[in-house]
């Protein structure tokens, strides 16, 4: 990275956040992806703060729970150097055992709570409801966190997995700054409806898993990943065997013209990402300060129109082996 970390907003109007241009996912900082590494994610997330990468990311269900008190930790004493999103809305049990996804007005409010005291701060900069509780009304649920807002908990309001009718209510009842979903040259279906419907609404796009979970880094084979990483498992389908192979195959035609751009297939894959529009912060995930540095040096790539339509030539959207989960029965689509 050899100019200073951009910045991008988020949202219009008075929902509006100005926010590092790329973000940091601490998910896997706590859990999901190998062994948990809590060193190794303070020292990444203050290297973040130090580069400009300003704009974090986790949710109290990672850990669970451990994840925020980690982010908390690491920006002690820089609070006002962070915008801090976290999520709640999967609810789970300090054991991991998996509640659900809990959208009530009740919840929310002692969610937020919750999470602020395992930061350890006074607000949160971003609020998202992680998944999309389908038995609440979602202006019952975004009335609740509009009251977090008026209380000053929180300042702006997020959604995540959401359709775009849910997304037109909710924001209804509140200006929602920002909707995350997984977005990458492996997953484009929210190019046909969602973004079209922020772009109305003047709401920002949060595209997680930039890198496909990893795949388009170009690091991951397939005897790559250690015991204990979740992408191992029937959850990921496109792990696993006979889609992992197509899937790295792809991988191989960008890190083709990755070499034309003197960078790593990742570079140019999470390139492509932040070239879809002003309003797409990306929050690529690590707990190694090595990759951190990688994908910060995916802002001074600049992508023509042409080396565009390469990227989409080289990974069409209907050639990607396998559903990007398992299970989709909690994506609202």
């Amino acid at each position: 990275m050899s100019t200073p970390i951009p910045t991008r907003t988020l949202g219009s109007a008075d929902s509006a956040l100005t926010v590092s241009a790329l973000g940091l996912g601490c998910m896997g900082m706590s859990e999901f992806y190998g062994t948990p590494d809590h060193d190794g994610g303070l020292t990444t997330i203050r290297r973040a703060l130090d580069l400009g990468v300003s704009f974090l990311d986790t949710a109290d269900m990672y850990g669970p729970f451990t994840n925020e008190k980690l982010v908390g930790e690491a920006i002690r004493g820089r609070r006002d150097a962070v915008q801090l999103a976290t999520k709640f809305g999967n609810e789970r049990l300090p054991d991991g055992t998996r509640l659900g996804v809990n959208g009530r007005p009740d919840y929310v409010r002692a969610a937020c709570d919750a999470s602020l005291r395992r930061l350890s701060v006074d607000h949160i900069d971003l609020y998202y409801q992680h998944r999309v509780d389908f038995t609440v009304p979602i202006e019952e649920t975004v009335g609740a966190m509009k009251g977090l807002v008026e209380a000053g908990k929180v300042r702006f309001l997020g959604l995540s997995e959401a359709s775009p009718e849910t997304i037109r209510r909710a924001h209804a009842v509140h200006p929602i700054t920002a909707v995350q979903t997984e977005y990458s040259l492996f997953t484009r279906d929210v190019e046909d409806a969602v973004l079209p419907m922020l772009r109305e609404l003047g709401i920002g796009l949060v595209p997680y898993s930039p890198l496909g979970r990893g795949l388009l880094t170009g690091t991951i084979g397939s005897a790559s990943l250690t015991p204990g990483d979740s992408r191992s498992t029937a959850y990921f389908p496109r792990f696993q065997a006979g889609a992992l192979e197509v899937n790295l195959g792809l991988v191989d035609h960008v890190r083709t013209l990755a070499v034309d751009h003197d960078c790593t297939p990742g570079q140019l894959a999470l390139a492509w990402v932040l070239a879809q529009g002003t309003d797409v912060v990306p929050i690529p995930g690590t707990k190694r300060i090595r990759y951190l540095e990688e994908n910060a040096g995916a802002l001074d790539i600049r992508l023509t129109a042409d080396d565009l339509a390469a990227l989409t030539r080289a990974v069409p959207r209907d050639a990607v082996a396998g559903a990007r989960y398992g299970d989709m029965s909690t994506i609202d689509d």
